[in-house]
């Protein structure tokens, strides 16, 4: 079967610049990965309350929004290369919050290095979806698609695995130091990926005289590029609840040993997002796009998998299986989203809508985290996980009814 992942081995076989750009990406998430793994281990060791923690979680989101802007803004006077460059340099200044945090003991700096990352993902993701439309003919875009999801779920696959494994023993500025690390060689790797990059057709370069790139508006979109950018808003609509709450349902079902829950919970999670979307046939993901059955079943299942965890509390294995499986569901939604915008658009309003897609995504992820808190703080996680997907779920169904293919 054609499926993501022979797609994206072919294209690496082709393009020696993505190969590069991988690699850079991948380093960059393990440290992103790491600096996670220390935030919520030091909250949750440090006893902090659930507001706190679904707040870094909103924090690690909202300002995002400000991230995208900024990216778009960059991308239409300057290389995106240059602008990857730019995230990473910033990333590795970033790390001063969290140690401050460390030798202060208080939250405030790793609240503040989550709204760090935020920013950086914002300003990152039009300028790699803009390098992916330039370098790739378009029956390459899946393997776009898989790369995206590898870099997504190698932050916390590699990065939070590698960082479960080493919390409590090594010290947490240790994992710091490989953090700051991570960033030096990912910036390595993207400055050989600018000199080795292609355009491959004429077509994803602009005329003379002509901008870089453009900004799309609501009213000048298709019915299909509408959708296209309303499917990441969705995903987070539905997807935010269950997991900025994560956390919070480990201290609830064992209260005891949150910690030890929490972080294989983050474990699981990430390899769901991994292997997900790679089984997916290359050549059918604009029709798997399109079809509303196929997603909302996708997210019945996402769902599914975190109602059933605190239903299992006494079985060490299977909370892991459910949140594995929940996103294995999610990041097929993830991906196809992800095809269904580099497809829809062209390479002069790619980073227009890509930022757009990004800016929604955050707005809406950011707001039900916040009101989710609030709503655990009163009500409790188990009522606040329950009365919140329901509703999410219920919204995003109708809006995939009136954007329906």
């Amino acid at each position: 079967m054609n499926t993501l992942l022979y797609a994206l081995v072919r294209a690496l076989r082709r393009h020696r610049w993505l190969s590069l750009l991988g690699c850079a990406f991948i380093l960059s998430s393990i440290g992103n990965g790491l600096t996670q793994v220390v935030v919520f281990g030091q909250l949750l060791s440090w006893n902090a309350p659930a507001t706190t923690l679904v707040l870094a979680y909103a924090l690690a989101m909202l300002p995002g929004f400000l991230g995208s802007l900024l990216g778009e803004r960059l991308c239409q006077r300057h290389s995106p290369f240059r602008v990857l460059l730019l995230a990473e340099i910033l990333g590795a200044a970033s790390l001063v919050f969290p140690l401050y945090s460390l030798l202060s003991h208080n939250t405030v700096g790793l609240l503040a290095v989550q709204a760090c990352s935020a920013v950086i993902s914002g300003m990152t993701f039009p300028a790699l979806a803009l390098i992916f439309k330039r370098g790739l003919q378009v029956e390459e875009l899946p393997a776009a698609t898989c790369m995206e999801t590898l870099i997504f779920a190698a932050q916390v696959l590699l990065g939070v695995g590698i960082g479960v494994l080493l919390f409590g023993h090594i010290a947490a500025g240790g994992m710091l130091i490989l953090d700051a690390l991570s960033f030096v060689a990912s910036a390595f790797f993207l400055l050989r990926a600018s000199r080795c990059f292609v355009c491959v057709h004429s077509s994803a370069l602009p005329p003379q005289n002509t901008p870089p790139t453009r900004r799309i508006r609501w009213r000048e979109m298709t019915h299909t590029q509408r959708r296209s950018l309303l499917m990441l808003p969705a995903l987070a609509m539905v997807g935010t609840p269950a997991m900025s709450l994560l956390p919070a349902l480990a201290q609830a079902i064992r209260p005891n040993e949150s910690t030890g829950l929490a972080l294989p919970l983050l474990f699981a999670r990430s390899l769901g997002q991994l292997c997900g979307p790679l089984l997916l046939p290359a050549d059918k993901l604009a029709d798997y796009a399109g079809s509303n059955r196929r997603l909302v079943l996708c997210l019945i299942i996402f769902l599914g998998g975190y109602l059933l965890v605190p239903q299992f509390p006494q079985y060490g294995l299977a909370p892991l299986g459910f949140i594995f499986i929940a996103h294995v569901a999610s990041n097929v939604v993830f991906a196809l989203a992800t095809f269904g915008i580099l497809n829809a658009f062209d390479a002069q309003s790619l980073a227009s809508a890509s930022s757009q897609a990004w800016r929604w995504q955050i707005v809406m992820a950011g707001v039900i985290a916040l009101l989710v808190g609030g709503l655990a703080q009163w009500t409790g996680a188990l009522t606040a996980l329950y009365c919140a997907s329901l509703f999410s779920f219920c919204t995003v169904c109708v809006m995939l009814g009136i954007y329906r293919r």
